[in-house]
Protein backbone atom coordinates (compact mmCIF):
# COMPACT_ATOMS: atom_id res chain seq x y z
CA UNK A 1 0.00 0.00 0.00
CA UNK A 2 1.50 3.09 -1.10
CA UNK A 3 -0.54 5.79 0.96
CA UNK A 4 -2.79 6.24 3.49
CA UNK A 5 -5.90 5.13 3.78
CA UNK A 6 -8.34 8.31 4.66
CA UNK A 7 -10.82 7.78 7.72
CA UNK A 8 -13.70 8.68 4.76
CA UNK A 9 -12.84 5.90 2.56
CA UNK A 10 -12.84 4.01 5.41
CA UNK A 11 -15.93 4.81 6.61
CA UNK A 12 -17.53 4.23 2.86
CA UNK A 13 -16.74 0.35 3.44
CA UNK A 14 -17.82 -0.08 6.43
CA UNK A 15 -21.05 1.27 4.99
CA UNK A 16 -20.94 -0.84 2.21
CA UNK A 17 -20.01 -3.79 4.56
CA UNK A 18 -22.92 -3.43 6.96
CA UNK A 19 -25.32 -2.13 4.43
CA UNK A 20 -24.53 -5.14 1.83
CA UNK A 21 -24.91 -2.65 -1.16
CA UNK A 22 -23.54 0.40 -2.66
CA UNK A 23 -27.12 2.15 -2.52
CA UNK A 24 -27.53 1.31 1.19
CA UNK A 25 -24.30 2.89 1.69
CA UNK A 26 -24.98 6.22 -0.38
CA UNK A 27 -28.51 6.32 1.60
CA UNK A 28 -27.14 6.14 4.98
CA UNK A 29 -24.05 8.40 4.52
CA UNK A 30 -26.14 11.22 2.08
CA UNK A 31 -23.40 10.61 -0.69
CA UNK A 32 -24.49 9.92 -4.28
CA UNK A 33 -24.20 5.78 -5.31
CA UNK A 34 -21.46 7.25 -8.13
CA UNK A 35 -19.56 8.46 -5.53
CA UNK A 36 -19.47 5.33 -3.07
CA UNK A 37 -18.87 3.03 -6.14
CA UNK A 38 -15.41 5.34 -6.94
CA UNK A 39 -14.43 5.88 -3.67
CA UNK A 40 -15.07 1.88 -2.58
CA UNK A 41 -12.91 1.52 -6.21
CA UNK A 42 -10.10 3.30 -5.36
CA UNK A 43 -9.86 2.09 -1.69
CA UNK A 44 -9.69 -1.63 -3.23
CA UNK A 45 -6.64 0.00 -5.58
CA UNK A 46 -4.69 1.57 -2.24
CA UNK A 47 -5.43 -2.05 -0.68
CA UNK A 48 -4.32 -3.84 -3.79
CA UNK A 49 -7.28 -6.49 -2.88
CA UNK A 50 -10.27 -7.27 -3.96
CA UNK A 51 -13.07 -6.45 -0.79
CA UNK A 52 -16.48 -7.27 -2.58
CA UNK A 53 -17.58 -9.69 -5.18
CA UNK A 54 -20.07 -8.75 -7.73
CA UNK A 55 -23.59 -11.38 -8.69
CA UNK A 56 -26.84 -9.88 -9.57
CA UNK A 57 -27.67 -10.95 -5.53
CA UNK A 58 -25.40 -7.58 -4.59
CA UNK A 59 -21.91 -7.38 -3.23
CA UNK A 60 -20.20 -10.06 -1.17
CA UNK A 61 -17.60 -9.56 1.09
CA UNK A 62 -14.62 -11.65 0.64
CA UNK A 63 -12.48 -13.06 3.39
CA UNK A 64 -9.96 -9.49 3.37
CA UNK A 65 -13.43 -7.34 3.97
CA UNK A 66 -14.32 -9.70 7.13
CA UNK A 67 -10.73 -9.42 7.96
CA UNK A 68 -11.01 -5.80 8.28
CA UNK A 69 -14.66 -5.49 9.77
CA UNK A 70 -13.72 -5.39 13.47
CA UNK A 71 -11.07 -2.46 13.10
CA UNK A 72 -13.57 -0.54 10.90
CA UNK A 73 -16.16 -0.46 13.30
CA UNK A 74 -13.88 0.14 15.69
CA UNK A 75 -13.05 3.31 14.24
CA UNK A 76 -16.37 3.95 13.49
CA UNK A 77 -16.80 4.14 17.42
CA UNK A 78 -13.85 5.65 18.17
CA UNK A 79 -14.68 8.76 15.20
CA UNK A 80 -17.94 8.51 17.04
CA UNK A 81 -16.71 8.81 20.73
CA UNK A 82 -14.51 11.87 20.02
CA UNK A 83 -17.39 13.74 18.41
CA UNK A 84 -19.74 13.20 21.85
CA UNK A 85 -16.29 14.01 23.76
CA UNK A 86 -16.32 17.30 21.92
CA UNK A 87 -19.89 18.47 21.84
CA UNK A 88 -20.21 19.75 24.99
CA UNK A 89 -17.52 21.63 27.73
CA UNK A 90 -16.23 18.74 29.66
CA UNK A 91 -17.30 20.28 32.63
CA UNK A 92 -20.42 21.28 32.20
CA UNK A 93 -24.18 18.98 31.68
CA UNK A 94 -24.15 19.64 28.08
CA UNK A 95 -23.19 18.03 24.90
CA UNK A 96 -24.36 14.60 23.63
CA UNK A 97 -24.62 10.96 25.53
CA UNK A 98 -25.48 8.48 23.37
CA UNK A 99 -27.47 5.62 25.50
CA UNK A 100 -28.56 2.19 24.90
CA UNK A 101 -31.78 0.59 25.96
CA UNK A 102 -33.87 -2.51 25.12
CA UNK A 103 -36.22 -1.81 22.36
CA UNK A 104 -39.58 -2.26 24.62
CA UNK A 105 -38.08 0.00 27.80
CA UNK A 106 -36.98 2.50 24.94
CA UNK A 107 -39.90 2.99 23.07
CA UNK A 108 -42.94 2.59 26.50
CA UNK A 109 -40.64 3.34 29.12
CA UNK A 110 -37.56 5.83 28.29
CA UNK A 111 -39.12 8.49 26.75
CA UNK A 112 -40.84 10.24 29.63
CA UNK A 113 -37.99 9.65 31.67
CA UNK A 114 -35.72 11.78 28.97
CA UNK A 115 -38.08 14.34 28.52
CA UNK A 116 -38.19 15.10 32.51
CA UNK A 117 -34.19 14.66 31.93
CA UNK A 118 -34.12 17.73 29.10
CA UNK A 119 -36.13 19.56 30.91
CA UNK A 120 -33.64 19.79 34.07
CA UNK A 121 -30.78 20.26 31.40
CA UNK A 122 -31.90 21.33 28.10
CA UNK A 123 -28.16 21.82 26.51
CA UNK A 124 -27.87 17.82 26.91
CA UNK A 125 -28.28 16.17 23.33
CA UNK A 126 -29.45 12.51 24.08
CA UNK A 127 -28.86 9.68 21.04
CA UNK A 128 -31.12 6.96 21.81
CA UNK A 129 -30.24 3.30 20.15
CA UNK A 130 -32.77 0.61 20.70
CA UNK A 131 -31.45 -2.85 20.65
CA UNK A 132 -31.63 -5.90 22.67
CA UNK A 133 -28.28 -6.48 22.21
CA UNK A 134 -25.76 -5.42 24.71
CA UNK A 135 -23.59 -2.47 23.83
CA UNK A 136 -19.88 -2.54 23.67
CA UNK A 137 -19.17 -0.18 26.80
CA UNK A 138 -15.93 -1.26 27.17
CA UNK A 139 -15.41 0.33 23.59
CA UNK A 140 -17.43 3.50 25.10
CA UNK A 141 -19.26 2.39 22.06
CA UNK A 142 -22.18 4.07 23.90
CA UNK A 143 -21.99 6.28 26.81
CA UNK A 144 -24.73 4.61 29.13
CA UNK A 145 -26.77 1.71 29.06
CA UNK A 146 -29.81 0.25 30.44
CA UNK A 147 -29.79 -3.69 30.71
CA UNK A 148 -31.32 -6.68 31.75
CA UNK A 149 -28.20 -8.94 32.26
CA UNK A 150 -25.95 -8.06 34.97
CA UNK A 151 -22.66 -6.38 33.87
CA UNK A 152 -19.70 -7.62 35.76
CA UNK A 153 -16.59 -6.06 33.55
CA UNK A 154 -14.66 -4.88 36.33
CA UNK A 155 -14.38 -1.61 34.31
CA UNK A 156 -17.67 -1.05 34.35
CA UNK A 157 -19.88 1.32 36.81
CA UNK A 158 -23.27 0.00 37.62
CA UNK A 159 -26.29 0.72 39.71
CA UNK A 160 -29.07 -2.22 39.93
CA UNK A 161 -31.95 -0.30 39.86
CA UNK A 162 -35.03 -2.58 39.58
CA UNK A 163 -36.95 -6.16 39.32
CA UNK A 164 -39.88 -5.30 36.46
CA UNK A 165 -42.78 -7.80 37.21
CA UNK A 166 -43.80 -9.49 34.08
CA UNK A 167 -47.51 -10.09 33.44
CA UNK A 168 -50.21 -11.11 30.60
CA UNK A 169 -51.93 -8.55 29.12
CA UNK A 170 -54.49 -8.88 26.25
CA UNK A 171 -56.98 -6.07 24.72
CA UNK A 172 -60.74 -5.90 26.25
CA UNK A 173 -61.86 -6.59 22.86
CA UNK A 174 -60.29 -10.26 22.72
CA UNK A 175 -61.22 -11.14 26.76
CA UNK A 176 -64.65 -10.30 24.95
CA UNK A 177 -64.85 -12.71 22.53
CA UNK A 178 -62.35 -15.22 23.95
CA UNK A 179 -63.33 -14.62 27.72
CA UNK A 180 -60.73 -13.97 30.82
CA UNK A 181 -58.54 -17.49 32.23
CA UNK A 182 -58.68 -17.93 35.34
CA UNK A 183 -55.77 -20.30 35.76
CA UNK A 184 -52.48 -21.20 33.95
CA UNK A 185 -54.31 -24.42 32.74
CA UNK A 186 -57.25 -22.01 30.80
CA UNK A 187 -54.00 -20.11 29.61
CA UNK A 188 -53.08 -22.75 27.22
CA UNK A 189 -56.86 -22.29 25.54
CA UNK A 190 -56.42 -19.27 24.61
CA UNK A 191 -54.65 -17.46 21.90
CA UNK A 192 -51.06 -16.33 23.12
CA UNK A 193 -48.65 -14.28 21.59
CA UNK A 194 -44.57 -14.90 21.60
CA UNK A 195 -41.07 -15.03 20.39
CA UNK A 196 -39.84 -16.26 17.23
CA UNK A 197 -36.10 -17.42 17.19
CA UNK A 198 -34.77 -15.69 19.90
CA UNK A 199 -33.41 -18.02 22.27
CA UNK A 200 -33.22 -16.08 25.43
CA UNK A 201 -37.15 -15.10 24.97
CA UNK A 202 -37.75 -19.11 24.34
CA UNK A 203 -36.56 -19.96 27.68
CA UNK A 204 -38.38 -17.48 29.10
CA UNK A 205 -41.55 -17.75 27.65
CA UNK A 206 -41.16 -21.45 28.79
CA UNK A 207 -40.59 -20.60 31.57
CA UNK A 208 -43.74 -18.25 32.01
CA UNK A 209 -45.84 -21.14 30.97
CA UNK A 210 -46.15 -20.02 27.66
CA UNK A 211 -45.28 -23.19 25.60
CA UNK A 212 -42.74 -23.30 22.61
CA UNK A 213 -42.63 -21.01 19.44
CA UNK A 214 -45.18 -24.13 17.52
CA UNK A 215 -47.93 -23.29 20.53
CA UNK A 216 -48.56 -19.47 19.61
CA UNK A 217 -51.00 -18.25 17.98
CA UNK A 218 -48.16 -14.91 16.44
CA UNK A 219 -45.11 -14.72 16.77
CA UNK A 220 -42.04 -12.07 16.35
CA UNK A 221 -38.83 -11.49 18.18
CA UNK A 222 -39.80 -7.82 18.17
CA UNK A 223 -41.02 -7.06 22.21
CA UNK A 224 -42.97 -3.56 21.47
CA UNK A 225 -44.91 -5.99 18.19
CA UNK A 226 -45.93 -8.17 20.36
CA UNK A 227 -47.71 -5.61 22.69
CA UNK A 228 -49.57 -4.16 19.63
CA UNK A 229 -50.81 -6.69 18.50
CA UNK A 230 -51.74 -7.91 22.28
CA UNK A 231 -53.71 -4.31 22.19
CA UNK A 232 -55.30 -5.67 18.34
CA UNK A 233 -56.49 -8.47 20.10
CA UNK A 234 -54.55 -11.18 18.48
CA UNK A 235 -54.28 -12.68 21.70
CA UNK A 236 -52.79 -12.92 25.15
CA UNK A 237 -48.72 -11.75 25.79
CA UNK A 238 -46.63 -11.29 28.26
CA UNK A 239 -45.09 -8.12 28.95
CA UNK A 240 -43.67 -5.64 31.89
CA UNK A 241 -46.36 -4.83 34.05
CA UNK A 242 -45.67 -1.24 34.47
CA UNK A 243 -45.76 -1.11 30.62
CA UNK A 244 -49.32 -2.92 30.39
CA UNK A 245 -51.00 -1.55 33.72
CA UNK A 246 -50.49 1.85 31.84
CA UNK A 247 -51.60 1.51 28.61
CA UNK A 248 -55.62 1.47 28.46
CA UNK A 249 -55.99 -0.93 25.29
CA UNK A 250 -55.19 -3.36 27.40
CA UNK A 251 -55.97 -5.18 30.47
CA UNK A 252 -54.24 -7.85 33.31
CA UNK A 253 -54.76 -11.27 32.66
CA UNK A 254 -53.93 -13.56 35.44
CA UNK A 255 -52.56 -10.82 37.88
CA UNK A 256 -52.51 -13.09 40.79
CA UNK A 257 -50.30 -15.24 39.19
CA UNK A 258 -46.64 -14.78 40.08
CA UNK A 259 -44.09 -14.68 36.77
CA UNK A 260 -40.81 -13.66 36.23
CA UNK A 261 -39.17 -10.30 37.72
CA UNK A 262 -36.69 -7.91 34.60
CA UNK A 263 -33.56 -7.29 36.92
CA UNK A 264 -32.46 -4.21 35.64
CA UNK A 265 -28.92 -2.14 35.57
CA UNK A 266 -28.00 1.15 34.70
CA UNK A 267 -24.47 1.09 33.15
CA UNK A 268 -21.69 3.44 32.18
CA UNK A 269 -17.77 3.33 31.77
CA UNK A 270 -15.54 3.70 35.16
CA UNK A 271 -13.99 6.88 32.88
CA UNK A 272 -17.03 8.33 31.33
CA UNK A 273 -18.51 8.46 34.73
CA UNK A 274 -16.36 10.81 35.61
CA UNK A 275 -17.75 13.48 33.01
CA UNK A 276 -20.43 15.74 34.32
CA UNK A 277 -23.23 14.88 31.01
CA UNK A 278 -23.05 11.51 31.34
CA UNK A 279 -23.11 11.54 35.67
CA UNK A 280 -25.95 13.59 35.18
CA UNK A 281 -28.12 11.32 32.62
CA UNK A 282 -26.87 8.26 34.76
CA UNK A 283 -28.13 9.33 38.14
CA UNK A 284 -30.96 10.55 36.43
CA UNK A 285 -32.13 6.96 34.63
CA UNK A 286 -30.95 5.20 38.21
CA UNK A 287 -33.58 7.64 40.22
CA UNK A 288 -36.56 6.79 37.70
CA UNK A 289 -35.84 3.63 37.39
CA UNK A 290 -36.27 3.24 41.11
CA UNK A 291 -38.98 5.21 41.18
CA UNK A 292 -40.43 3.19 38.76
CA UNK A 293 -39.59 0.00 40.75
CA UNK A 294 -41.45 1.53 43.41
CA UNK A 295 -44.57 2.15 42.03
CA UNK A 296 -45.02 -1.21 40.29
CA UNK A 297 -44.28 -2.79 43.58
CA UNK A 298 -46.82 -0.22 45.37
CA UNK A 299 -49.22 -1.10 42.21
CA UNK A 300 -49.20 -4.80 42.82
CA UNK A 301 -49.67 -4.45 46.34
CA UNK A 302 -53.18 -2.23 45.80
CA UNK A 303 -53.64 -4.96 43.36
CA UNK A 304 -53.37 -7.69 46.03
CA UNK A 305 -55.34 -5.85 48.62
CA UNK A 306 -58.41 -5.02 46.32
CA UNK A 307 -58.65 -8.37 44.96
Amino acid sequence: MSKPVSWEDQRIFLAVLEEGSLSGAARRLGLSHPTVRARLEGLERDLGTVLFTRSVNGLTPTSAAEALRAPARAMAMASQLFIRQASGPAEEVAGSVRISVPDMMGMEVVPPMLARLRRKAPALRIELELSNRPADLLSQEVDVAVRTVEPRQAALVARKVAEISLGFFASPDYLARRGTPQNAEELKQHDTIGPDRSAGDLALAAGLGMGESADFSLVTDSHPAQLAAARAGCGIAATQVPVGDRDPGLVRVLPGLELARLPTWIVTHENLAKLPRVRAVFDHLVAEYRQLGRSARAGGASSDQAG
